[in-house]
């Protein structure tokens, strides 16, 4: 047995007796003749490596009042990361994108289609993914990321490659602006061959995951901040109600969206599209981003909510 094959026996024979059978260190220092410390690097290792996975059996969500008030109101699952009071943006963010990371590593599952909206959130969350290959997988891109400024590219394949590395699946970009300029652009490009392959892939999705943006946010949403949409743009969407969007389709405060004239020209997937989806994840940490989140949850985009105890409140709040 060559060295790697042999730390991988110890590392695994080290697992199963601690994790499953329920021995000490002390007993398995023993049995395999290693130290305590070596041990407890192997197990180390085995989390780290992705042989165990610990999670946290959170599939009812959590059980504080707050949680299942949002919970009953909107009928979603609500997983808050408990961040105290007086906690900074950054802090908040990472708090929650530590849980969001847990689990959507413990959601996805071999032979799946996991949909990927790009934005501020995801790109904290997927900083928190645990290592978990999966067979047969594959993460597909479901808005489109270039702007006059950038093609989008190496921001949106930043936040896809990670999501590809911790789960050793395939990446498939959706290379196209977030905004085209002429609805008729759409409607062209939607006709296109290579095109349609994608969008029949948004059809076959098992999992998504996304965040909320927001016009109003302290943590500035990209697509209000990179370029995307011009100041004049802005203050229209705001004079038509408009509180954030989506995977870039904007949404007002009571959760309609179909009537707003530049959705016509976005090509992210829509809250209708994104209800067929057997398990969507969207991920929030951030007070004011409130009503956005509210339009989010009226649009019912969302199967599981996860945000801190501050932002849902602000929710509640809103939704009186």
């Amino acid at each position: 047995m060559n060295v790697v094959n042999q730390k991988y026996e110890e590392m695994y024979q080290a697992a199963t007796r601690y994790y499953i059978q329920g021995e000490t260190m002390e007993s398995i220092s023993h049995q395999l003749q290693l130290s305590r410390s070596s041990v407890s690097r192997l197990l180390k290792e085995a989390r780290k490596t992705g042989l165990v996975r610990i999670s946290i059996a959170d599939q009812i969500g959590s059980q504080s009042p707050i949680a299942t008030r949002l919970a009953d109101l909107f009928g979603v699952r609500v997983h808050i990361a408990w961040v105290r009071e007086n906690a900074n943006e950054d802090f908040r963010l990472d708090a929650v994108s530590r849980l969001a990371g847990k689990i959507l590593t413990d959601a996805v599952d071999d032979h799946q289609m996991i949909g990927v909206a790009w934005g501020v959130t995801l790109s904290a969350v997927v900083k928190h993914l645990g290592n978990r290959p999966l067979v047969g997988s594959t993460v597909v891109q479901i808005n489109g990321g270039g702007n006059q400024f950038s093609s989008g590219i190496p921001y949106v394949g930043e936040i896809m490659n990670a999501i590809s590395d911790a789960y050793d699946c395939k990446v498939v970009l959706f290379p196209t602006p977030a905004f085209f300029d002429h609805e008729e652009t759409r409607e062209w490009m939607w006709q296109e061959s290579s095109v349609k392959v994608l969008l029949d892939m948004h059809k076959q999705l098992d999992l998504a995951v996304f965040g909320v943006g927001s016009l109003g946010a302290k943590i500035p949403s990209r697509v209000y901040s990179g370029g995307y949409l011009d100041h004049e743009t802005i203050i229209a969407l705001q004079k038509d109600g408009v509180v954030g969007d989506i995977c870039t389709v904007l949404l007002r405060q009571d959760g309609s969206y179909q009537d707003i004239a530049l959705n016509r020209r976005a090509t992210g997937m829509t809250p209708a599209e994104l209800r067929q989806i057997p398990r969507r994840l969207c991920v929030v940490a951030d007070p004011s981003r409130a009503p956005a989140v509210l339009g989010a949850l009226r649009a019912g985009v969302a199967t599981d909510l996860i945000l801190d105890e501050g932002t849902a409140r602000a929710v509640l709040r809103l939704a009186k």
